[in-house]
């Protein structure tokens, strides 16, 4: 039997693959011009090999002090939606509550919602608090998320009942059934909302650029998104910046890409 072609699913998918690289590639180059190069029409595809731009970017911003800024913010939040939302996505999955199924599809309507919609409100109770150019502002609004509790809870959903069950009969209460039983079993999915909440928490612009003024306390995508000026932006300063900010993302999911494929294509095998 003669195996079938895959030479087209192989050409579409490296097409694919070359238009979204592409981006990046143009980054890296224009990061390594000078800046009459990078104005250049029609544009210049080749490198001036300019490597002053990447210090220049801490000359400009405190690009190290956003740096840790975005690993503390990001690091908080990760770890709140992994213990936040694994709790509330246990409780939908395994206790039996009044109103259960009623409070999960108000969970669920979150999603239907755009983000752009609770700006004001969370920006008026972040005033309130008095946490205006704080961390605390960045970390708190994201710590908890629709999306994490329905993917976890389908990882709860395909477990056994008998561990349940096994348990209680040994005297363990629900604090101890999920942290000791259920936990480490969903760990696929834990790993692929981490790595989810990673990505969106290092790469989030629009929140950070609102509540915090101050350039010591941005996040990365906000103090460089403070380098564009009013008249005229320096972009390979600009561009080697966001390589810079974009590296430790990257090499993150080239080392969990495969945790982080599984537990999706599981999520979405087993639901």
């Amino acid at each position: 039997m003669s195996r079938p072609r895959t030479w087209p699913a192989h050409v579409i998918l490296t097409a694919g693959a070359l238009v979204m690289i592409a981006p990046f590639v143009w980054q890296v180059v224009v990061s390594l011009q000078t800046l009459p190069d990078s104005l250049r029409v029609p544009p210049k595809f080749t490198p001036s090999w300019e490597w002053s731009n990447f210090p220049e970017v801490f000359r400009s911003v405190p690009l190290a002090r956003q740096f840790v800024n975005t690993v503390l913010v990001t690091v908080a939040v990760t770890a709140g939606q992994l213990l936040l939302c694994s709790m509330a996505a246990f409780a939908f999955a395994r206790l039996r509550f009044p109103g259960r199924g009623a409070i999960f599809m108000v969970f669920l309507a979150m999603l239907m919602v755009p983000g752009e919609l609770f700006i004001i409100p969370r920006y008026e109770i972040m005033q309130g608090l008095g946490w205006l150019n704080t961390l605390q502002a960045l970390i708190a609004p994201g710590v908890f998320g629709a999306f994490g509790t329905f993917l976890l809870r389908q990882f709860f959903l395909t477990l056994p009942k008998e561990l349940d069950e096994a348990a209680r009969l040994d005297g363990a209460n629900p604090l101890q059934i999920y942290w000791h039983i259920m936990l480490p079993l969903v760990r696929p999915g834990l790993l692929a909302l981490g790595l989810l909440t990673v990505m969106w928490s290092w790469s989030s612009l629009l929140w950070p650029l609102i509540v915090n003024t101050d350039p010591e306390m941005m996040t990365l995508s906000a103090g460089l998104a403070s380098l564009r000026g009013q008249f005229q932006t320096n972009f390979p300063i600009l561009f080697a910046g966001s390589v810079v900010a974009s590296l430790p993302v990257i090499a993150l999911f080239v080392f969990m890409q495969r945790q982080l494929i599984a537990g999706i294509a599981f999520t979405g095998s087993k639901g």
